[in-house]
């Protein structure tokens, strides 16, 4: 059995680098027709961008500022030249960030990361990302179908449905949060329900510290991470040999100072910038407001892409909970939406293995109504459940920051 999912995973570095900016300038000629790019680019001569320097001298552009932008011009900013028919399917993620998916196969890139996790053609995969107006479910179906697997379109929730399709169908690998892996094992453990085909798993959408690698490997399951977004898919995936995480194919990952767009020394944080070649929807220096740093060397396992250390902060305060993002923006609806207010700060942090987010709300007349119509906002303006806490006017700190991410990287 191969190693690999083909030969471009093993080429030599400068072979990819040489395919990569050989084929950019054709995806920026074909960019550039929808009006956004033109105007952001005007002036730039795709024949000549054919070197990470010469990429680098175009502008980024912010994932944040996309909520304004196709709110300006819906709906995806201007940024993408075909018409909404075209595409295969139409998402929403929050911001509101409007994202069409390609016709081809594999539209998000997923199917090497699935192998580099042990997942082979002839598998049946339980997919619980969610498959409700956002891409997660499709990324992961797609990919796994691409691969050659056979997907349970579970998403997330209600496990006693989970359990009679798992305990029919035998599924061998599970694609999903890492939080609700271990909610799917624990609520089997204690009813008594065989969950033991589940052997390999692709998780993504949340952190996934050594501690709960190490549980769910001690339950029989052997599990993987990803980072992707719904915009590009999966960006990066770990593989056999548990070195950080390998960049995907027809990717070009830069990794630049906050705030500058400028390519860092290689073992540097930085911000990822994410540039694209998928001719239907490019993305052109994406910048995704992650941090990670790039790492030296090939990588163990014979797959000869950069490396990066996986994700490693924002370098804004949005942050992702449970699998979504939560952004500023958000936080101020809630404050608009209850004018009785004061300041508002988002603290996340972990309980147990799960992700958590209370809600501390200034209010100068705190009660329990009025506590429960801002937990029922919170849930309405940010798709998560959280917990609201009301405090005394004037005990929430004036520095600004209306998201604090107060989980320690594992």
């Amino acid at each position: 059995m191969t190693d690999h999912y083909d030969v471009l995973e093993t080429r030599e570095p400068a072979e990819r680098e040489a395919d990569l900016f050989s084929r950019l300038p054709e995806v920026l000629r074909r960019a550039m027709v929808a009006p956004a790019y033109a105007e952001r680019l005007k002036g730039i001569d795709p024949a000549s961008i054919t070197s990470r320097t010469a990429l680098a001298r175009l502008p980024v552009l912010r994932k944040s500022d996309l909520p304004a932008l196709h709110k300006a011009a819906p709906p995806f900013g201007g940024f993408v030249s075909g018409r909404p028919g075209s595409f295969g399917r139409l998402f929403t993620s929050p911001g509101p960030i409007f994202e069409p998916e390609p016709t081809h196969a594999d539209p998000w890139r997923g199917a090497r990361a699935l192998f580099a996790a042990g997942f082979r053609p002839g598998d049946v995969v339980l997919n619980t990302f969610s498959y409700h107006l956002t891409p997660g479910g499709f990324i992961f179906d797609a990919s796994a179908r691409a691969l050659g697997c056979a997907v349970i379109p579970a998403g997330p929730g209600n496990t006693e449905a989970q359990f009679e399709l798992i305990e029919a169908y035998r599924p061998v690998g599970y694609s999903g949060t890492p939080d609700f892996l271990k909610i799917l094992l624990d609520a089997a453990a204690n009813a008594g329900r065989d969950v033991s085909s589940i052997k390999r798993a692709l998780v993504s959408g949340a952190a996934f510290p050594k501690s709960l690698r190490d549980e769910i490997k001690s339950r029989g399951v052997d599990a993987y991470q990803a980072f992707g977004t719904a915009d590009l898919g999966l960006i990066a995936f770990e593989t056999p040999a548990r070195e950080g995480m390998v960049v995907n194919e027809d990717l070009i990952m830069e990794i630049v100072g906050l705030g500058t767009g400028d390519p860092v020394l290689e073992g540097e944080v930085g911000e990822m910038v994410v540039t694209s070649l998928d001719p239907d929807h490019p993305w052109i220096r994406l910048a995704l407001g992650d941090l990670t740093a790039a790492m030296p060397g090939k990588s163990s396992c014979g797959r000869s892409n950069m490396r990066i250390k996986g994700w490693m902060g924002r370098a804004d305060q949005t942050a992702k909970v449970k699998g979504m993002f939560v952004r500023p923006e958000q936080i101020a609806e809630i404050g608009k939406r209850h004018p009785e207010l004061g300041r508002l700060r988002l603290v996340i942090t972990r309980e147990g293995e799960t992700d958590l987010m209370t809600l501390k709300a200034e209010c100068a007349s705190p009660s329990e109504p009025l506590r429960s119509e801002v937990t029922s906002t919170l849930r309405a303006v940010t798709k998560l459940g959280g917990l609201v806490d009301l405090v005394p006017t004037g005990s929430l700190q004036n520095d600004g920051k209306v998201i604090a991410d107060e989980r320690k990287p594992g």
